[in-house]
């Protein structure tokens, strides 16, 4: 009995191993360079984790990239450069502000002050409506109306 326990727990074990990725750098300011750009790209089949964070197929594939660019000697924002050009500013987790961001950057901005705004201007005219009382003559017509239609 305790072999078949053995056996069902190693089958367990087996599906559990979880992989590791070691990177060798030559020079602890590639590893920091490394762990650096990791953390500031998204993972574009995830969209809210990092590359660093993430364990799909793509982020481990962007990962392997960014280490051998590295290890190439490209810098910081030749990578960041690279990746841009190749999946637009959404790879970056905080995309820089230039203008084909500005609406990312500004846009909730926007729609809040659009939104206040209109309702502002429909406040403002709901309350400054003229006073509709009417005068003798109508309410007198008025009466006559209504006194007709009680006739009938």
């Amino acid at each position: 009995m305790k072999t078949l326990h053995a056996l069902i727990l190693s089958l367990f074990v087996f599906h559990a191993q979880a992989e590791i990725e070691y990177r060798d750098f030559k020079q602890p300011e590639q590893e920091q360079a490394y762990q650096t750009l990791i953390s500031e790209l998204r993972c574009l089949v995830c969209q809210n984790q990092t590359i660093a964070d993430s364990n799909a197929d793509l982020a481990k594939d962007l990962r392997r990239q960014v280490y051998e660019m590295l290890q190439q000697g490209k810098s910081r924002q030749d990578i960041v450069d690279f990746m841009t050009d190749r999946y637009g500013d959404f790879v970056m987790y905080k995309p820089a502000l230039k203008l084909k961001t500005m609406l990312l950057w500004l846009g909730p901005v926007l729609f809040l002050v659009i939104g206040l705004a209109t309702v502002w201007v429909l406040r403002g005219k709901t309350s400054t409506s003229e006073d509709q009382s009417l005068t003798k003559e109508q309410q007198a017509k008025l009466n006559s109306i209504l006194e007709k239609g009680d006739d009938s």
